[in-house]
């Protein structure tokens, strides 16, 4: 984990999980997320998932491109994604996670809190972003718990907690 010099917060070891389950090999294209999610432009912010361990995480695609509508406002001289749309395709790689979950009820999952999110480097036109959510728990099929990460070129971009809640 790659900490800042102004950082006070202690180191947290990571955790090397094996699956229970091998990974899918075929990726999750467009058409199937959109199936899964009920986000749209320009508000759809997964393009694919490249890696699917079924009940336990998933990996994705998020191409920026300067024509996204975010980059008009933010900002004309200097574009940036914004830190909250990081965010949220970080949640909708970990949607894809817990809306195939066979014991979960289907409805739509929101955010019920976001925790220890830290921002690293900017994300800029011409990157790709790489999404990592993986499942940390599930309380009484209601409540989702992930870990979420996303990076550019194998550089830490944005990492924390994700809390989910199911609406009926």
């Amino acid at each position: 984990m790659e900490m800042n010099p102004g950082d006070r917060t202690e180191a947290t070891v990571e955790k090397t999980v094996e699956p229970a389950v091998e990974p899918t090999s075929q990726p999750i294209t467009i058409d199937r997320i959109l199936g899964l999610l009920p986000h749209r432009y320009p508000f759809a912010l997964v393009d694919r998932i490249i890696e699917y361990v079924p009940g336990q995480r998933a990996v994705g695609i998020k191409n920026i491109s300067i024509n996204e509508p975010q980059f008009q406002g933010h900002f004309p001289d200097r574009p940036l994604m914004p830190g909250v749309l990081i965010v949220e395709a970080m949640a909708q790689v970990g949607g894809i996670v817990l809306k195939q979950m066979a014991d979960v009820p289907n409805g739509l999952f929101v955010f019920a809190g976001i925790d220890k999110v830290r921002f690293r480097r900017p994300v800029t036109p011409g990157d790709q972003l790489i999404l990592t959510a993986e499942l940390l728990s599930v309380k009484r099929k209601r409540f989702g718990k992930m870990q979420a990460k996303a990076t550019v070129d194998g550089q830490l971009v944005a990492e924390g907690e994700l809390l989910f809640s199911l609406l009926e």
